[in-house]
């Protein structure tokens, strides 16, 4: 009695779940290396600081336009997982392109590049893991994930102080080690994430799609879309912080720091991302997500 009590506590944890957070840690860990380096290698193209917001918001704007479009798409595919694949492989190549830039253009195609395939591949992503586990263990399935994907974010930081101190801040090279973690992620979905059987949905338009997301639905994208419009790309966290601290500890140990602090941000994320997946099985799930919100926006 014990043993049959205990498999379903265990079945939301299977291959697919442990593959998909796999793949974000090591996705994560990639691309926030740049992410950490980026303010100052604009800074070292003696691009103005305005360029790295309108980096940002490019690259984000494209990328949510992505992940309406792919998961449209790819609601009509028999087999999702390939475009999953693309997409890492994508971002990964677009990250590690930032080592041929010379100017802030190239910049901002290879972050819009990169953010396209995050685009593509998140909407995928999600529906993989959905599929994976029970409705009653979504919150430890996605708590999990966003637990390993802010891994990857402590380890990228951490990653980019280590390669820029050991190549003696020799930026392109320090964008050429992404690759590594970029295309590992790209594998652990192609070999270890296993895509359960499925109908692909009956073709309609994409403005009958919307029509017919259900009121509730179509309220909680709203709520996402509000919040959305007032948050901030983490490089222009970095930004702000190395720029308090330059007067007093000078540019390149304001950086470091700065780096730094972005880690510890990212380690109370991955703690309480845990915590949240664990509550959000056993407690309203609208009220806890509106409680983070407010913690958020009066934090930030």
């Amino acid at each position: 009695m014990n043993g049959e009590r205990s498999k379903p506590k265990a079945a939301w944890l299977n291959r697919t779940v442990i593959g998909i957070g796999l793949a974000s840690l090591f996705s994560d860990w990639s691309h926030e290396i740049a992410t950490a380096a980026l303010p100052a290698f604009l800074a070292s193209l003696g691009v103005a600081a305005a360029w790295l917001g309108l980096i940002e918001g490019v690259s984000d704007g494209l990328s949510s336009f992505a992940k309406m479009a792919s998961g449209y798409y790819t609601d009509g595919l028999r087999r999702r997982k390939p475009i999953a694949v693309a997409g890492y492989i994508a971002t990964a190549l677009g990250t590690a392109a930032f080592g041929l830039a010379t100017s802030a253009w190239h910049v901002l195609f290879a972050r819009a590049s990169a953010w396209l395939g995050r685009g593509v591949r998140t909407p995928v992503r999600k529906a993989l893991l959905a599929a994976s586990v029970p409705r009653s263990a979504y919150g430890r399935a996605f708590g999990l994930e966003r637990a390993m994907d802010t891994l990857g974010a402590i380890i990228g930081p951490l990653s980019a102080l280590a390669i820029l101190e050991a190549t003696q801040h020799n930026y392109r090279a320090l964008f050429a080690w992404t690759l590594i973690p970029g295309l590992l992620a790209a594998a652990v979905i192609a070999f270890l994430v296993k895509e359960s059987a499925r109908a692909p949905v009956a073709h309609v338009s994409f403005g009958e799609r919307l029509r017919s997301l259900p009121r509730s639905y179509r309220k909680f994208v709203a709520a996402v879309a509000l919040f959305g419009a007032g948050d901030f790309a983490h490089s222009m966290l970095i930004l702000l912080a190395a720029q308090k601290l330059a007067p007093s500890l000078g540019t390149a140990s304001a950086a470091s720091v700065a780096v730094t602090l972005y880690v510890l941000h990212n380690v109370c994320y991955a703690a309480f991302s845990l915590l949240a997946g664990y509550l959000a099985d056993r407690l309203p799930k609208n009220l806890l997500l509106a409680g983070g919100y407010a913690l958020a926006g009066v934090m930030t």
